[in-house]
């Protein structure tokens, strides 16, 4: 199971948070902190599956942006990592070229593509058009 789905760009500054699991504030601020140090100290070389407490990260890397993935150890890491691979791709079909600042000013666009494919931390739907279909009612609904 996901049990949180993070953006962060290069700084360090989260850009989206989503957690499948409850879990308090300040515990939350202090993952969030930890797990950015961990994934923005390593190198390019290095694996992209971190062993981090009781789970596990995985994080990929597109230009200044990190995308981590908090999961349990019944999860296969490589699906998570296609899966993330997946999402960029649905976001640069919808933006056309995504970029930090589309991600920044149309946080409820983003959090509805996540919300396409993910449920209560399960992966639901990868087909592209599928995931895209309400957010493209929803814009000829505002065009109109």
């Amino acid at each position: 199971m996901i049990k949180f789905f993070l953006i962060v760009n290069k700084q360090g500054q989260t850009r989206l948070s989503r957690y499948y699991e409850r879990m308090e504030v300040q515990r939350r601020t202090l993952l969030e902190s930890d797990v950015i140090k961990l994934c923005l100290s390593r190198s390019k070389d290095q694996c992209s599956f971190i062993e981090y407490k009781d789970f596990k990260l995985v994080y990929r890397q597109y230009a200044s942006l990190f995308i981590v993935v908090g999961i349990d150890e019944s999860e296969n890491e490589m699906a998570v990592f296609e899966l993330i691979h997946n999402f960029v791709e649905v976001l640069d079909k919808y933006f056309s070229r995504v970029s930090e600042l589309d991600i920044m000013f149309n946080l409820d666009k983003v959090h509805i593509i996540l919300d396409e494919m993910l449920l209560n931390g399960s992966a639901v739907e990868t087909n592209k058009t599928r995931i895209l279909a309400p957010l493209l009612v929803l814009d000829k609904v505002g065009d109109s």
